[in-house]
């Protein structure tokens, strides 16, 4: 294909579905075609391991971003597969109408689009823009049941949003007037492929407080306690394909521009070491949210209290950084977005089936709902890091490579990963083992999407392929 750039089609392609889907009336086809444009986008980032174009100013792509562009990309195709029948339920029982279906489909390969070209954007400030984009798209799709619950939900989502992103905006200015001096004025001095090249010589005092402000800012993005509060309100009123794509993607969006801005201090010997900033965050996200996971009475909530958990392990990881830890942050967000996402999926479905989404109105699935309560367990045993899923590998890896250098910090790890796991297993176990409890309607669950992923979370904590290891070892070398 003489010509093809997989570069520009990972951005055009969800651009131009959103366009045509705005346009489809009916559900079916817009379904479908949904389906297609994140698949065809997904072939394109796939690509990009093989036909890699050079970087320009505004775009490029890396051994980093490849692997979150991948990843992207897959769960965006099997969300918008999982939604196909999720939303067909939607629409059969009144909560979305056709006009809001429209919006939905078109809005969603927005988002695809904004989170894409956040992730091969080479301009720090172009890649602000498109986070902002992917947030706002996000903000209005958690509102759209209409109901007073969601439309606060999405609410409280932008002015929290808007807050982290304004501190995330003022730290990636900071970013250009340290530059200034050394690159001059203009885009320059936005590029990434140059500020990384010429970091050692830039103003370490001016980096040190841009990073403070971008931790922060883009740390309300990731969900990092105490910036989280925004999201258990949208994984909870919004449709749950919102929420697959909130704890799967969006959230490593954001960790993804974090470690950008980390990596550009690594390069300056005199500007603050940014580890322990992270480290600091991570164990109290872990931490408390282990704690509320207790107290949590609605589905929805609590396994967004368990991505706050698993995002504050990930930050914890690239904070303690090394090889080993790197690897192990790397591999801990990518068994995350797989099993988040089969998990939501999961409970998507057994929402429907039981009108409900609170615990105390749900009981015996494994008895009434056979295949949704054991992918539910499944979920469970992996997201809390039990072998032999892939999150117990990384959190392994993890545990193992912070005891060698500083015990303490490992206990702390070891002790919150605790509280979560009895908190995980104190609020299913009567979901899924305990008396029969609620309605026990039957759904048209789309159960590929949940089974492909837990898949590939099982063969994550069995076997990884060696060229994966191989790559995700020069990636963690990359990240210091």
């Amino acid at each position: 294909m003489t010509g093809f750039d997989p570069l520009a089609a990972v951005l055009w392609l969800p651009l131009g579905a959103a366009a045509v889907l705005a346009a489809l009336p009916g559900y079916v086809l817009p379904a479908r075609l949904n389906v297609l444009a994140c698949l065809a986008s997904l072939v394109c980032a796939v690509s990009l391991f093989w036909h890699r174009p050079p970087a320009g100013d505004y775009l490029m792509v890396d051994d980093l971003n490849v692997v979150f562009i991948v990843l992207n990309t897959f769960v965006g195709f099997t969300t918008a597969t999982f939604s196909a029948s999720y939303i067909a339920h939607e629409l059969q029982t009144g909560r979305l109408t056709l006009g809001f279906l429209r919006f939905y489909h078109a809005m969603y390969q927005v988002m695809m689009f904004g989170m894409n070209l956040a992730l091969v954007a080479n301009n720090i400030g172009l890649m602000w823009v498109a986070v902002e984009l992917a947030t706002l798209t996000t903000v209005v799709m958690v509102g759209i049941y209409r109901t007073p619950a969601a439309i606060e939900a999405a609410w409280k989502y932008f002015i929290l949003g808007s807050v982290g992103i304004a501190l995330a905006l003022f730290g990636t200015i900071l970013v250009y007037l340290a530059a200034q001096p050394v690159l001059g004025e203009g885009t320059g001095s936005m590029v990434w492929t140059v500020l990384i090249t010429r970091a050692a010589s830039f103003d370490p005092e001016l980096l040190n407080v841009a990073f403070v402000f971008l931790l922060l800012g883009y740390g309300t993005k990731v969900g990092l306690a105490p910036l989280h509060a925004w999201l258990p309100d949208a994984h909870a009123e919004g449709p749950t394909p919102i929420s697959a794509v909130l704890s799967g993607l969006l959230l490593n969006v954001a960790l993804y521009a974090l470690l950008r801005f980390k990596m550009l201090l690594a390069a300056n010997p005199q500007a603050l070491a940014p580890g322990p900033l992270m480290i600091g965050l991570g164990l109290l996200s872990l931490i408390f949210a282990g704690l509320m996971l207790y107290r949590r009475v609605d589905i929805k909530r609590l396994f967004a209290y368990s991505s706050i958990e698993h995002m504050g392990i990930i930050v914890f990881a690239f904070g303690v950084a090394g090889p080993l830890g790197n690897f192990a942050g790397l591999l801990q967000m990518t068994m995350h977005s797989l099993t988040k996402s089969a998990i939501f999926f999961t409970v998507g479905h057994i929402t429907q089936a039981k009108g409900t989404q609170k615990l105390a109105d749900m009981g015996g699935l494994t008895e009434t709902h056979p295949v949704l309560g054991w992918t539910l367990v499944a979920g469970v045993i992996a997201i809390a890091g039990l072998p032999p899923f892939g999150v117990f590998m990384s959190e392994f890896l993890l545990v193992s490579s912070t005891f060698a250098r500083q015990p303490v910090l490992a206990a702390a790890v070891v002790a919150g990963l605790l509280i979560a796991f009895g908190a995980l297993l104190v609020q299913i176990t009567p979901v899924t083992f305990g008396p029969p409890r609620g309605r026990n309607a039957r759904v048209h669950a789309s159960t590929l999407p949940i089974f492909a992923h837990l898949a590939l979370v099982l063969l994550g904590g069995i076997y990884l392929p060696p060229a994966l290891v191989a790559w995700f070892q020069h990636v963690a070398a990359l990240l210091g």
